[in-house]
C-alpha cells in the first residue's frame, strides 16, 4: 500500500505554513483518514454541470421538435465527453492531488475546456457542428495528459510506467476523435462508439501492473456530490419549466401534478442512491471500474429526468405536438433506467433476501407501466418511486428486528444480518439499505 504523504505544517491561523508553490506530484495514500473533497473539486463539479445543463436544454428542444432519436444520440455523445473528462480528473485527483500552484492552474484549464464544450453544445445539436465540442474536449484531455506527465516525472518504476501509459493512451485517443470533424456526418455515431470504447480501455491498460492509489471513501464522496449536483440541475430545470407553464399559459392545474410527481421522483432518486455507503464495496480496480463506468448511465439518466419533466410540461401546455405518451415516456424511461442502474451498480450489494433485491427492479417496471396512464403518468410514477422507498424502509426494519433477535450474525456482501452495512475504518455506523 502506498504510504500517506507527510502532512504539511500549519500556521496558528490554520493556513499551510512553509508550502512551496510547486511540489512533486507523488501519490497519496489509500489509508489517509478524513479524506474529503477539496474546494477546487467542488468548483470543478459546478462548472461541469453547466455543460450538462446545456446538453439537457438541447435534448428538450430536440425531443419537443420530434427529433427524439437524433437528440438522444447527440446527448449521449456530448454527455460522454463531459462525464469521461470529469471521471478521469476525479480518479487522478484521488490519487495525486497535491494542491500546489501548477496543479491548480492545470485543473482550471480543464474547467475552461468544459466551458468551451458547453458553448458549442447548441451548435452540435442544431447544426451538427462539433468543432467547439471537440476543441473543449481536447483542452480538457491535453490538460489531463500534462497532469499524468507531471506524475511520471515525480515517480519511478511501475508507478511511472502507469503514468506514462495514461498520458500516451489519452494523447493517442485525441487523434482518433478528429474523425468527428473530418469524416462524413453519417460516420459520427461509429466514430463515437469506437473512440468511446478505446478511451475506456486506457485505464485498465495503464493500471494493468500497478493500481493507482485512489481513495475509496474520497471516490464515493466525489461521485455522490456529483449525483447531488445533477439531481439539483434536474430540479432547477423542472422548476423553470413549471414556472413558464404557469406564467405563460396560466396552466397551474395542468402542470401541478407533473411538478409533484417530478419532485417525488427526484426525492426518491436521492434517497435510493445515498441510503448505502458504497465505499465499502470499492476494494479493487475490477469493482471500481465497473462501478465508475456504470455511473455514465446513472448521471445521464438523472440529468435526463429533468429534461423529461420539461418535455412533459411543454406537451401539457401545448408548446409541442408530441403525444401524451411521448411526453410521459420522456420522464418514465430515464427514471426507470436510473432505478435499474443504481440497483445494479450500487444498492444490490447491501440487500438481504429476495424481497429487498426485487424492490428497485420491480419499481422500474412499474414506472415504465405508468407511461400508459396518460396525464396521470408522471404523478403516478412519482407515487410509485415514493412507495418504493417506503417498502424498502419497511423491509429493512423487519430484517433488522429479525437480525437482532438472532444475535446479529454476519450477512453477505459486507452487510450484517440486519441488512446494515458494516461500519468501516473511516468511522461511524453505516446507513441501512432502505431503498
Amino acid at each position: 500500500m502506498t504510504p500517506s504523504p507527510t502532512p504539511h505544517p500549519t500556521s496558528s491561523s490554520g493556513a499551510p505554513a512553509g508550502r512551496s508553490p510547486l511540489r512533486g506530484l507523488a501519490s497519496r495514500g489509500r489509508d489517509e483518514a478524513h479524506r474529503v473533497a477539496s474546494p477546487l473539486e467542488l468548483f470543478f463539479d459546478l462548472c461541469f454541470v453547466v455543460a450538462i445543463s446545456q446538453a439537457g436544454v438541447q435534448l428538450v428542444h430536440a425531443v419537443a421538435e420530434g427529433h427524439t432519436g437524433e437528440g438522444i444520440l447527440n446527448y449521449a455523445m456530448i454527455f460522454f465527453a463531459i462525464w469521461w473528462a470529469w471521471m478521469n480528473f476525479t480518479w487522478f485527483a484521488s490519487a495525486y492531488d497535491n494542491d500546489d500552484t501548477l496543479y491548480r492552474v492545470v485543473t482550471l484549464v480543464q474547467i475552461a475546456g468544459v466551458l468551451v464544450l458547453a458553448a458549442g453544445v447548441s451548435q452540435a445539436f442544431q447544426d451538427h457542428d462539433f468543432v467547439a465540442v471537440w476543441l473543449g474536449y481536447v483542452i480538457m484531455r491535453l490538460a489531463m495528459v500534462a497532469q499524468w506527465l507531471r506524475a511520471a516525472l515525480s515517480t519511478e518504476g511501475a508507478e511511472r510506467t502507469t503514468a506514462l501509459r495514461y498520458a500516451g493512451g489519452v494523447l493517442a485517443c485525441q487523434v482518433g476523435w478528429l474523425g468527428l470533424l473530418v469524416l462524413p456526418e453519417g460516420a459520427r455515431p461509429w466514430v463515437f462508439l469506437v473512440m468511446a470504447v478505446l478511451e475506456m480501455c486506457v485505464p485498465p491498460f495503464a493500471e494493468k501492473h500497478r493500481q493507482t492509489s485512489w481513495h475509496p471513501h474520497h471516490i464515493s464522496e466525489r461521485y455522490g456530490l456529483f449525483t447531488i449536483i445533477v439531481l439539483g440541475e434536474s430540479v432547477a430545470a423542472a422548476t423553470v419549466a413549471v414556472k413558464s407553464g404557469i406564467d405563460e399559459h396560466d396552466a397551474l392545474g395542468e402542470v401541478l401534478p407533473i411538478a409533484v410527481g417530478g419532485l417525488l421522483i427526484v426525492f426518491a432518486a436521492w434517497w435510493i442512491y445515498f441510503v448505502v455507503p458504497i465505499h465499502g464495496h470499492l476494494r479493487s480496480n475490477r469493482q471500481a471500474f465497473l462501478w465508475g463506468y456504470g455511473h455514465y448511465l446513472i448521471f445521464a439518466s438523472a440529468a435526463a429526468i429533468g429534461a423529461g419533466l420539461e418535455v412533459a410540461v411543454e406537451q401539457t401546455v401545448g408548446k409541442t405536438e408530441l403525444s401524451t405518451l411521448a411526453g410521459s415516456a420522456a420522464v418514465t424511461l430515464p427514471t426507470a433506467l436510473y432505478l435499474l442502474t443504481v440497483w445494479a451498480l450500487h444498492s444490490r450489494y447491501y440487500k438481504v433476501g429476495i424481497a429487498q433485491q426485487l424492490v428497485l427492479p420491480t419499481t422500474a417496471l412499474l414506472v415504465i407501466a405508468c407511461t400508459f396512464l396518460g396525464d396521470l403518468a408522471v404523478p403516478a410514477a412519482g407515487v410509485v418511486c415514493a412507495l418504493a422507498v417506503a417498502v424498502g424502509t419497511t423491509l429493512t426494519a423487519r430484517t433488522a428486528r429479525r437480525g437482532h433477535g438472532q444475535g446479529g450474525t454476519a450477512g453477505p456482501a459486507g452487510t450484517s444480518a440486519t441488512g446494515s452495512p458494516d461500519s468501516d475504518a473511516g468511522g461511524g455506523t453505516a446507513s441501512t439499505p432502505a431503498g
